[in-house]
C-alpha cells in the first residue's frame, strides 16, 4: 500500500511539474528593434534545440544569390548551397514571386481534394524528365521512403516475391536520409548506433563495383526488388563511379528484373553539370527521386518519378502525405524548374565546375602533401586532405578558417571538404573561394596545428559496424 502511494506521489509530481513548465502565453516581449547577436542566437539554439547538428558557428540573417550576411552585417560566400537545395541561388526573385503570389491565393488543400496547381506541376515534371507519373512528397528522405515502398510493392505484386521477403540492395557509403528505413541500409555508425533494431531486407555492395552487384543479383535476384544508389555519392565525399558503371547497372537491373532507383536528391537538377547525374552515361532509371533544389531553397518539395507499371502498384490509402503536392509547393517547384532552364544552370554548372577544379588542382600542386585529391563534376566538388600530413587538424578546422576568411563550406568524414556553391555564383566569387582555401593552407595551418596540438590524430578511416571494414579508405 505504501509503495502504491509513493508511485502515485511520483506520478503526481511529474504531472504537476510538467504542467508548471508550460507557458502558452508565448515568449517574453523583446525589443524587436535590437536584433540578437550571432553569439546570443547560437547560445539560444544550443539551449533550446536538440543537438543533432554540429554547425559551423556562423548565423545566416540575410541572403541573396551566393552571398550570406550574418546579424552583424559580415558578408560570406556560400560554398555549400544548403546541400544543393539552393542551386538557383538564395532568394531567387522569380521563385520568391511565385511563392508570394500563390501564398495569397491557396497554400494547402491536402490530397483529400484536388487543387489547381499540382496537376499542372505533375504534367510539367513528368514531361520534363520523361516519365509517366509522379508521386509528390516534401523532403528528400520522404522521397526515398516512397521509392522503397513502391519497389517492395512492385516486387511482391509484379515480380511475385514471397510475402515479407523483398530485398533492397544499396551501396556502401550511401546517404539517403536518416529515417529508420534508410539508416537500416547505412554504413554510418553515428546514424545507426543506438537506433536498433534496424529493419531487415537490405543488402550492401561496394559503390562502383558492378561485379559485386551482379554476384548479389545472381545469388538473391529472385527476391531483390530494387537497387537504390546515388549516381554521385554526396555525403561520402563526392565519390564519382568508374566510367561505364551506370550503364552496366542499367543492364544488370534489366537482366535480373530489378528496379533501378536513382537518388538524385542532391546530385540532380543541374548540380553535376547535367540535369540529372545519370545523364552522364545517358541511362534511364526505373525510378528517380528528386528533392532539395526542386523547392528552390524556399519550401520542401520532393518527388518520385516512375512509369505506370511501377507507380500504379500504390493504391489509395497505401501511401501519402498531407502536404505532398500542395499548391504552394507546386507553384514554387514550377518556378524553380523555370529558373534552371531559363538561366541555363546545367551549362553554367558544367563551365564553372571546370573553372573551380582547375583552381583547386593548382592549389593541390602547391600543397601536394596536404591535398590528396580534387574531384567533382559540375559544381559538385570536394577536396580530400591527407589525414597523416594534416593531422591533428581536421576538415572541420579547415572550414572554421575558411569561415573566418568569408567562405562557408562543410566537412564530411574528417578529411573532406565539399565545395558545392549555388549555381548562380560568379567566376570572381569562385576565385575568392579558391584563394581563401590557398591562404588557409599557406597562412593559417601552422597556427591550427598549434591550437590542435595534443588532440587525437585525425583519421579518414571508420570501421563499419555492419561489415567490419574500414570505409572511405
Amino acid at each position: 500500500m505504501a509503495a502504491t502511494r509513493r508511485l502515485l506521489q511520483c506520478a503526481s509530481t511529474r504531472i504537476s511539474s510538467a504542467g508548471a513548465r508550460r507557458n502558452y502565453a508565448g515568449l517574453p516581449q523583446s525589443n524587436s528593434k535590437t536584433p540578437s547577436s550571432s553569439q546570443r542566437l547560437i547560445e539560444l539554439e544550443s539551449d533550446f534545440s536538440a543537438h543533432n547538428y554540429h554547425p559551423v558557428p556562423v548565423v545566416f540573417s540575410r541572403a541573396n544569390g551566393s552571398t550570406i550576411w550574418d546579424p552583424e552585417g559580415k558578408r560570406y560566400i556560400d560554398f555549400l548551397a544548403a546541400y544543393s537545395a539552393v542551386n538557383q541561388g538564395h532568394c531567387h526573385p522569380k521563385i520568391i514571386k511565385a511563392l508570394q503570389e500563390q501564398v495569397e491565393k491557396l497554400t494547402l488543400s491536402s490530397r483529400a481534394f484536388y487543387n489547381d496547381k499540382f496537376p499542372v506541376f505533375a504534367q510539367r515534371l513528368t514531361n520534363m524528365f520523361g516519365y509517366e507519373m509522379v508521386l509528390p512528397m516534401n523532403t528528400g528522405a520522404e522521397g526515398v521512403e516512397t521509392a522503397l515502398k513502391l519497389a517492395r510493392k512492385w516486387g511482391h505484386e509484379k515480380k511475385n516475391i514471397p510475402k515479407d521477403e523483398a530485398i533492397i540492395v544499396s551501396c556502401c557509403g550511401c546517404f539517403h536520409g536518416r529515417t529508420l528505413a534508410v539508416i537500416s541500409m547505412s554504413c554510418d555508425n553515428d546514424a545507426t548506433r543506438g537506433f536498433g533494431p534496424l529493419l531487415p531486407g537490405n543488402l550492401k555492395v561496394d559503390f562502383g563495383d558492378a561485379d559485386s552487384l551482379e554476384k548479389v543479383f545472381k545469388e538473391k535476384g529472385d527476391k531483390i526488388a530494387g537497387f537504390l544508389f546515388e549516381p554521385i555519392q554526396g555525403e561520402a565525399g563526392v565519390i564519382i563511379p568508374p566510367d561505364g558503371y551506370l550503364k552496366t547497372v542499367r543492364e544488370l537491373c534489366t537482366k535480373y528484373n530489378v528496379l533501378m532507383i536513382a537518388d538524385e536528391v542532391q546530385s540532380g537538377l543541374a548540380r553535376s553539370g547535367k540535369m540529372l547525374a545519370c545523364d552522364w552515361e545517358d541511362i534511364r532509371p526505373d525510378m528517380v527521386i528528386l528533392g532539395k533544389a526542386l523547392g528552390g531553397g524556399v519550401i520542401p518539395v520532393s518527388a518520385v518519378l516512375a512509369d505506370k507499371d511501377v507507380m500504379l502498384h500504390i493504391k489509395p490509402g497505401q501511401h501519402g502525405s498531407t502536404f505532398g503536392g500542395n499548391p504552394l509547393a507546386s507553384a514554387v517547384a514550377m518556378a524553380s524548374l523555370d529558373v534552371i532552364e531559363e538561366e541555363k544552370l546545367v551549362e553554367r554548372s558544367a563551365s564553372l565546375g571546370e573553372e573551380l577544379r582547375i583552381q583547386l588542382n593548382e592549389i593541390k600542386k602547391q600543397f601536394p602533401s596536404y591535398i590528396k585529391e580534387v574531384r567533382g563534376r559540375g559544381l559538385f566538388n570536394a577536396v580530400e586532405f591527407n589525414s597523416e600530413s594534416l593531422s591533428p587538424v581536421s576538415a572541420y578546422d579547415i572550414c572554421l578558417s575558411l569561415k573566418d576568411r568569408g567562405v562557408l563550406a562543410k566537412p564530411t568524414h574528417n578529411t573532406i571538404v565539399r565545395l558545392t556553391p549555388p549555381l548562380s555564383i560568379s567566376s570572381d566569387e569562385l576565385r575568392q573561394g579558391s584563394k581563401a582555401l590557398h591562404d588557409v593552407l599557406e597562412v593559417d595551418l601552422p597556427n591550427l596545428r598549434k591550437i590542435n596540438a595534443g588532440k587525437a590524430p585525425v583519421s579518414h578511416l571508420t570501421e563499419c559496424d555492419r561489415c567490419g571494414r574500414n570505409l572511405y579508405a
